[in-house]
C-alpha cells in the first residue's frame, strides 16, 4: 500500500488561488502517478418565488452554463500544460457540501484547493468553504494560498 494518493481531487472557482492549487495539483498527480480529478461547484440561485417560476430556471441555467464554461476552461488549461485530467465533476450548491460529497463516494486520497482568506470577521459571519472542506472530509486536503 502506497502512502500517496492514489486520486487527487483539485477543486476549482476560477480564483487566482485556485490556479495556485492547480499547479499544486497537477504537480502532485505527476510525482505520485495519482489520478487527478477536477470539480467545479456553481452557486444555486438563491431565492425560488413561485410568482417567478420560468425566471428561476433561466437563473438556473445560467448559473449552471456559466459553471460550465468555467470547469472547461480549467480542464482546458490543464491539458495545455499537459496535464492529463481523468475527469471534470460539475455540481450545483454549496461548494463545500458538493465537494466532500464527491470526495468521499470516489474514495478520493487527497482534496487540493485555494483559499482566498478573508479577514476573520467575514469567515466567522459567512464561514470558509475551506474551513468547512478540512472539517468535514474524510481525506487530507491541502489549501493554496497566495
Amino acid at each position: 500500500m502506497s502512502i500517496f494518493p492514489t486520486t487527487i481531487l483539485l477543486a476549482t472557482d476560477g480564483s487566482k488561488e485556485a490556479e495556485l492549487a492547480a499547479t499544486t495539483a497537477a504537480e502532485l498527480s505527476e510525482s505520485t502517478d495519482s489520478e487527478l480529478h477536477i470539480i467545479h461547484v456553481g452557486e444555486v440561485p438563491l431565492v425560488y418565488h413561485p410568482e417567478r417560476h420560468g425566471g428561476y430556471h433561466v437563473d438556473y441555467e445560467r448559473a449552471e452554463t456559466q459553471a460550465r464554461e468555467l470547469l472547461e476552461a480549467q480542464v482546458e488549461k490543464m491539458k495545455e500544460a499537459g496535464v492529463r485530467v481523468a475527469q471534470a465533476h460539475l455540481k450545483m450548491g454549496r461548494a463545500d457540501e458538493e465537494i466532500v460529497e464527491l470526495a468521499q463516494s470516489m474514495g478520493v486520497g487527497l482534496i487540493v484547493m485555494g483559499t482566498r482568506g478573508h479577514g476573520r470577521i467575514r469567515r466567522a459571519l459567512m464561514g470558509s468553504a475551506s474551513e468547512s472542506v478540512v472539517r468535514h472530509a474524510h481525506c487530507p486536503v491541502t489549501i493554496v494560498r497566495e
